[in-house]
């Protein structure tokens, strides 16, 4: 019989007496930033009973189980209110696997090496925008907060690389089902693509494209199919200054032509029937100061996809669903034991038009990416929930390789519009029409996608 030393109590009220001094220090045992450095393992920043689902339950989860409707209200405390319900009375189901402890496995190697580099380099400058110390300049590559002391820190270094990649191009399926019938009303598939102009630390040059400092990326997203969808696309200039709105141009198929829209418009639905709007990328699609009053709400263990969740077995990586009146509402899911979120809310204060009073999110303290969010409407009722799986597509016996390094990215996200019923599920997929692949760090991306040339070429093809 094994003795514990710390049990879920002693975690507990850790993480209240830190939040009563107003502090936010990372880890239990010791500090998470100092144990990542001296091994790059989060283990000895945490007991046991944070490190495994079945230490957590006292043995009546076990890593392999499956969560669902029978045995969900053992880690309520675990899940954001919407999942919850979606296990408890709507058929969806998560399997659970090991905790990961070797950070190397979170997020892409380079992101990770820049970080530890580069930690402590980073600072607010008069306006507000993160640059480097020494010589006040944009930021020079990882996460500048790797020790975040608030929830401004947290949702800067999220807004400034979504992806951790210098360039990501991600093919996409998306499905979006009615809860009700279990129907797939709407089905599309597109591309999504990113470019980091400041803070690269793979692609040359490094780590600022020449010219192009004054940006912080280059996002657009385009569609294939159906066919009356073909061709519609956004591209987003994003200035570097965080303060400022992004330039957003679309293409319309009907005219055939590119026009510029209203910044503003980032609460609306990309193409009907999706769950997703622009403000929703990777939980902050806006610039960092249209929202405020970032505030830390909780922290504590949680549970998240962030390993097992490629589908190598299927040549397009395609991942298989479950739940709902005919077993297409939800992905098949892995899950593990988080031993440590961080809970942040922030309110659109640039958005007088905003269908959304805040937002929710959830942060996995050790890579602090983002694992859940949940947005509430303007009456404060929760409105819609969003929740995804990254991985390192690496399973033991096959390996998608990013230079050399296994490919680190997301799997798949389920969006869901708690008031309607639908439920958008969006997964990142090998190809699309054998023409555009799923990769990172491409320096073709910017011709091929991130210009209004690009949209108008993708338009007519």
């Amino acid at each position: 019989m094994k003795l514990i030393q710390f049990d879920r109590g002693y975690s507990r009220r850790k993480f209240l007496a830190d939040a009563a001094r107003g502090v936010l220090s990372c880890g239990v045992l010791m500090p998470l930033a100092k144990a990542i450095a001296a091994t790059g393992d989060v283990s000895k920043a945490y007991p046991d009973e944070l490190l495994s689902i079945e230490a957590y339950t006292k043995g009546r989860i076990k890593t392999g189980d499956i969560i669902d409707a029978s045995n969900v209200e053992l880690v309520k405390a675990l899940l954001e209110p919407v999942r919850y319900e979606q296990i408890r009375a709507q058929g969806r189901k998560l399997k659970v696997v090991k905790t990961t402890t070797d950070v190397m496995r979170l997020s892409p190697w380079e992101y990770i090496e820049a970080t530890l580099r580069n930690s402590g380099k980073a600072v607010f400058d008069a306006n507000g925008n993160v640059v480097n110390r020494a010589d006040g300049k944009p930021w020079i590559g990882g996460n500048p907060f790797p020790d975040p002391k608030n929830g401004l820190e947290l949702f800067a270094a999220q807004t400034m690389n979504w992806g951790r990649h210098d360039a990501s191009f991600y093919a996409v399926k998306m499905y979006t089902t009615e809860m009700a019938s279990g129907d797939v009303k709407f089905s599309y598939s597109g591309g999504w693509a990113e470019l980091s102009a400041v803070g690269r630390v793979v692609m040359d040059p490094k780590p600022y494209w020449p010219e192009h400092e004054d940006k912080l990326r280059y996002q657009s997203i385009f569609f294939l199919t159906p066919q009356a969808y073909r061709g519609t696309s956004f591209l987003n200039l994003w200035d570097y200054d965080a303060h400022a709105f992004p330039v957003l141009y679309g293409y319309v198929p009907e005219f055939r032509r590119v026009r510029q829209f209203p910044t503003d418009q980032r609460f609306e639905p990309l193409l009907p029937g999706l769950t997703l709007f622009l403000s929703d990328a990777w939980a902050a699609g806006d610039p960092l100061y249209t929202w405020g009053n970032y505030k830390i709400v909780g922290r504590g263990p949680f549970l998240a996809g962030l390993s097992e969740s490629w589908n190598a077995d299927h040549p397009n990586w395609e991942h298989t669903t479950h739940g709902g009146p005919k077993g297409k509402s939800f992905w098949d899911a892995a899950v593990e034991l988080v031993p440590e979120a961080i809970v942040v809310e922030a309110e659109p204060v640039k958005f007088p038009r905003a269908p959304v009073s805040k937002k929710r999110v959830w942060f996995d303290a050790r890579n602090q990416v983002v694992v859940g969010m949940v947005t509430f409407d303007r009456n404060g009722k929760p409105y819609r929930s969003f929740d995804g799986a990254y991985t390192l597509y690496d399973n033991g016996k096959q390996k998608f390789m990013d230079g050399q390094h296994p490919y680190w990215s997301w799997a798949h996200v389920t969006a869901s519009d708690i008031q309607t019923g639908s439920v958008s599920r969006l997964e990142q997929v090998r190809q699309v029409e054998n023409t555009h692949f799923s990769a990172a760090n491409d320096p073709k991306v910017y011709e091929k996608y991130l210009t209004q040339v690009a949209l108008m070429r993708l338009g007519m093809k």
